[in-house]
């Protein structure tokens, strides 16, 4: 929104004043994290009884109506972290839409947050809590009101919508005939196989979950139609596009039918071999960029979980080093982290019709299997890093699968260690991209002797490497201990008699371990001269940005000290 824009909606807001949908407060400098969450739950809740767009939390308004200002989180990144913090309370995980911060013309500073309605057919809670509002009170959301919310997905799954004007003809041949064929496959050991050659197409359909009472369902079109059938499915868009991104640029878009055009799809990636030399061999192990399996399990999951009635399309792209898979709608069922960490089965669907019929063809489970069991472990058996889901944009999913080695001594532990349990796998997966895992997890894997150095520049431990031969990453990842970065400015200062802070921080720069960053090692530096300066072995002469220091009388003297190779141990 413009200044005017959000001038226009604080002044529209401020003249309706509080209700189920807004809320006022003066909050100077401090709100607790916790009531921004209560509120964005009953706001949120509110919101979608009512069916408007938008809910509005306001900072900066008093209960006189008059606009106050506030100095709650100055700095954009700490507001927008707020975002996260919500998000973490609440359960689906969601939080605003937006945060506006509006300078009003007096220069009073006002926070608008804006709050998307709750998901259809599914209330949001906050730390377990679903939260309402009576006028401008909060109170807890009433059981009517969530039986309100709940009952809204039973009519509701787009999916199962009929297609009035569609018939056989406009379904695709090639595809109604491999669909029959893998349900063949499936149900053949309950239904004879003769029983389900001699359906006639539209009881195989119906069967199929693909239609109902002779009428085709959405989910027929999608998977089985003609790619001149979808005008039937308007105004959602029934496209998956695949963009290749890099020094090279292409892309291609690939319509119903699904069942079929998502393998093309498949085909249109590049899929070169990745090497990797596992501990004491000599031949290198092979393995695919990208697993077949893996690949369309992410895409299958796209199509069944989208929301059509945003009339988006599936993207995959395609980049050097990974494909970023996005679909329109959050996270229907839980968190990724429920499927990946544990055995969670969905017990809902935003696409029911569509999901059931997919499970038929064998293109995913509704039991939550595919996430851990395909995607996740899958990548684990092939020695590659984990995928990556990414929920910050709250109107999509975002899955990111990798293509290449992030770190190969964590590719390396995996193939030494085959019998490592899960938990351990993740905790390996977000050391190597530079997270730190549970304390327990941690202590499990420094006992293996997995993992060395301390947070926040944890590496893979030196017994991984060395048994590979490539000592070399391994030395440029481990830190030489402080005597010798302390000998090193001390024998400077005797040669040049003074230095100044960039003249040190020059000198010890490409003896830094390689896994500090650049803020690190600049503070790396200050912490050796001022341990040098408590212990009386060097002065400040100048108290300027450059920092002027000088040798103390009694070190002037000194022998210099052998500067080998001495490390940690």
């Amino acid at each position: 929104m413009s200044a005017a824009e959000l001038q226009e909606t604080l002044e529209k807001l401020i003249e309706s004043w509080e209700g189920e949908c807004v809320e006022f407060k003066e909050a100077n400098d401090n709100f607790p994290t916790s009531s921004f969450a209560k509120y964005f739950s009953a706001l949120a809740n509110e919101a979608n009884l009512r069916g408007i767009q938008s809910a509005w939390f306001v900072l900066g308004v008093s209960d006189r109506r008059e606009v106050t200002g506030t100095s709650f989180r100055l700095e954009r990144t700490r507001l927008d972290s707020l975002k996260h913090q919500v998000a973490q309370e609440t359960d689906p995980q969601t939080s605003f839409r937006e945060i506006h911060e509006h300078f009003t013309p007096t220069g009073k500073r006002v926070l608008l947050f804006e709050i998307p309605p709750a998901p259809r057919g599914i209330p949001i809670a906050c730390n377990g809590h679903y939260f309402a509002r009576e006028g401008s009170s909060l109170v807890a959301l009433s059981l009517a009101k969530q039986d309100e919310i709940r009952s809204q997905s039973l009519a509701d799954d787009w999916s199962a919508g009929f297609c009035p004007d569609a018939t056989l003809d406009d379904l695709c041949p090639e595809a109604l005939a491999k669909a029959r064929e893998v349900f063949v496959a499936k149900y053949s050991d309950r239904i004879p196989e003769s029983t389900i050659r001699n359906w006639e197409p539209m009881v195989f359909l119906e069967k199929a979950s693909l239609a109902a009472a002779a009428k085709l369902k959405r989910a027929g079109l999608l998977l089985l139609g003609k790619p001149e059938s979808i005008h039937h499915l308007s105004p959602a868009v029934a496209e998956m596009s695949w963009k290749l991104e890099g020094t090279e640029m292409a892309y291609e878009h690939f319509g119903p039918p699904f069942l079929l055009t998502t393998s093309l799809l498949y085909q249109r990636i590049r899929n070169i071999r990745l090497t990797i030399l596992p501990p004491g061999q000599l031949i290198p192990l092979e393995i695919a960029k990208y697993d077949q399996r893996i690949v369309l399990e992410a895409l299958h999951n796209c199509i069944a979980h989208q929301d059509y009635s945003r009339c988006e399309r599936i993207l995959v792209i395609e980049r050097p080093a990974e494909l970023v898979f996005q679909s329109a709608g959050g996270f229907f069922d839980g968190s990724p982290q429920d499927y990946f960490l544990s055995n969670r089965t969905p017990a809902r669907y935003r696409n029911r019709a569509l999901t059931q019929a997919m499970v038929h063809f064998r293109m995913i489970d509704t039991m939550g299997f595919g996430i851990r069991d395909v995607m996740f472990k899958g990548q684990a058996r092939r020695f590659l890093p984990l995928p990556d889901y990414d929920l910050s944009d709250l109107g999509h999913v975002v899955l990111r699968i990798q293509g290449r080695f992030i770190d190969e001594n964590y590719s390396r532990a995996l193939i030494t260690h085959g019998d490592l349990p899960w938990p351990e796998v993740l905790a390996l997966d977000s050391i190597q991209k530079g997270k730190d895992p549970s304390k327990e997890t941690l202590q499990s894997l420094r006992r293996k002797g997995l993992v060395e150095g301390r947070k926040p520049a944890l590496h893979v431990a030196a017994s991984l490497a060395a048994a590979t031969g490539e000592t070399t990453e391994y030395i440029r990842n481990r830190a030489f201990d402080d005597a010798y970065y302390c000998d090193l400015i001390l024998e400077y200062l005797r040669k040049f008699g003074q230095g100044t802070r960039a003249d040190f921080r020059r000198l010890i720069l490409d003896k830094l371990s390689d896994v500090l960053s650049d803020s690190q090692k600049e503070k790396k530096t200050g912490n050796l001269l001022q341990k040098l300066r408590r212990s009386g072995k060097i002065y400040p002469v100048a108290k300027t940005r450059a920092g002027i220091w000088k040798l103390a009388e009694t070190e002037a003297t000194q022998s210099p000290p052998d500067l080998g190779n001495r490390r940690q141990s």
